[in-house]
């Protein structure tokens, strides 16, 4: 006759296979996302920081390509339109971009420190878990979307008033995709000190071979080969989805384009944190940081 189970881990056993109500998983979630905005509420020089980078763009960079940048009247444009009309879809892409990265360092961190443990033994499913901290990061991110915009509109940048309203889906799920991205990245990430070269390597390519700074158009005349490359970039559907939502409009391709890859995206990330398939248990059966 086996031993009798601990009492500890006859609650765990019933913990997990009594079925979870409606009520447990919003309170869940609620804590996890609950838990990043405070993160978030303590980390001011986040705020700034996710701030400044667009800002200068705006303020400074587009000052000077003004004159030099023309954009043609384009869809979803109507008439011509000022340089720093035109790059401020792909600046909100670029607050997406680094809050996703961003997020996906709390996780790096949160599995140095040993929280991503308690988080993931969790009776609640893997891929809940996972799903509930991406959409705690692109509350966040939205957040300094919108931050970004207020400023903007101060600055004499504004866009039409529905518009603020209708890219709100296109933000959400082009943050969602983009913090897939960087969930993946983070099952990849040994060490904390690894995820800057990381990060370097995703968001400088990813951001400028895409038409957050020029139309598509400018990149096929310049150079076909780096127009294919914008073309296979998933951040470059992102910005464009943002850009038509400004002006009440959808861009179907990128809004196909932006969906597939959220799920895939989020699928590989599920699998790469599966303690018994993905990379984080590898890592941990190897000996390294789990």
């Amino acid at each position: 006759m086996s031993a009798p189970m601990p009492h500890a881990a006859e609650s765990a056993v019933a913990l997990r296979s009594k079925p979870f109500g409606l009520g447990q998983y919003l309170t869940c979630l609620k804590g996890i996302v609950l838990r990043e905005g405070l993160r978030f509420l303590h980390q001011r020089e986040r705020f700034i920081s996710s701030l400044v980078r667009p800002l200068i763009w705006l303020f400074i960079f587009a000052a000077g390509f003004r004159q030099v940048l023309g954009v043609s009247i384009i869809p979803p444009y109507k008439t011509y339109v000022l340089y720093e009309v035109y790059i401020t879809p792909g600046l909100c892409g670029m607050i997406l971009l680094f809050s996703g990265m961003q997020s996906s360092l709390s996780m790096v961190y949160d599995r140095e420190m040993g929280n991503m443990r308690t988080l993931l033994v969790s009776p609640f499913p893997r891929w809940f878990l996972l799903v509930s901290k991406m959409l705690a990061g692109v509350t966040v991110s939205i957040a300094q979307v919108y931050a970004f915009l207020l400023v903007a509109w101060f600055w004499g940048v504004k866009g039409p008033p529905l518009g603020y309203l209708t890219v709100l889906p296109a933000l959400f799920l082009s943050g969602m995709m983009l913090c897939a991205l960087g969930m993946l990245l983070s099952s990849m990430i040994k060490q904390l000190e690894n995820f800057a070269g990381v990060m370097n390597f995703v968001i400088f390519p990813a951001y400028f071979a895409s038409p957050a700074l020029y139309p598509l158009w400018r990149i096929q005349e310049a150079s076909p080969l780096l127009y294919k490359i914008c073309a296979a970039n998933p951040f470059t559907y992102a910005v464009e989805l943002i850009r038509f939502a400004f002006y009440g409009q959808v861009e179907w391709t990128s809004l196909a384009i932006v969906c597939a890859c959220t799920l895939l995206f989020l699928a590989a990330a599920i699998v790469a944190y599966d303690p018994s398939r993905g990379l984080i248990a590898r890592k941990q059966d190897t000996g390294g940081n789990g």
